[in-house]
């Protein structure tokens, strides 16, 4: 299976290019930040009872994806990634809901890439990315679990609660992380790696 998703990835990549295809050099930075994001999803510091969980900087490998070669290889790579989450460890009401939950929501990542020459664009892109995911995830909670909602809590409120506490502390301990100058000194000789 994850064969066949980083097939999707590269083939996603080559349409995104207007079909010129992606070097060797962003194939292999863009799988092995996927890799990471994968490897990191699986270190949970606190899982939701309905699904979402606080990782260790997870979603920030793919924003990196979207950071080093533009938004639509970045939501591809999302949309990826989203498909491995959905198969690694799915949460399944119904159709529509996987594909708000899984591949919309982590391809919305992807629009980190449009702040890649803006000063501090790696962070700004980052809370944007986080934003436009958080964004699926509520009209996932406001569609599909409303019913869950404690009474007098409106599917909104209950939805963007639920879901901006376990997204906001995995975007706090990732900014923090970046914020650290070690940290910032060695992504920026990445970007400098992954898109020479």
């Amino acid at each position: 299976m994850a064969v066949l998703i980083f097939a999707l990835f590269v083939l996603m990549a080559m349409v995104a290019s207007h079909g010129k295809r992606p070097s060797a050099r962003q194939i292999a930075f863009a799988s092995a930040a996927i890799a990471l994001a994968v490897v990191t999803s699986m270190i949970k510091l606190f899982e939701m009872p309905f699904g979402g969980s606080v990782t260790l900087c997870s979603s920030f490998f793919i924003v990196l994806i979207a950071y080093w070669y533009g938004p639509a290889v970045g939501m591809m790579a999302g949309v990826a990634f989203g498909l491995l989450q959905f198969v690694l460890g799915p949460y399944i009401i119904s159709l529509p809901q996987v594909l708000f939950d899984y591949p919309l929501a982590f391809g919305a990542l992807g629009v980190a890439g449009f702040f890649y020459h803006r000063k501090h664009g790696l962070l700004i892109g980052y809370i944007a990315g986080m934003a436009a995911r958080l964004f699926f995830h509520v009209l996932s909670g406001i569609v599909f679990f409303a019913d869950d909602a404690p009474a007098g809590m409106s599917a909104l409120a209950y939805s963007l609660a639920y879901n901006g506490s376990f997204l906001a502390a995995e975007a706090a301990i990732t900014i923090l992380i970046m914020m650290i100058p070690a940290v910032s000194k060695a992504l920026q000789q990445i970007r400098n790696q992954a898109v020479a």
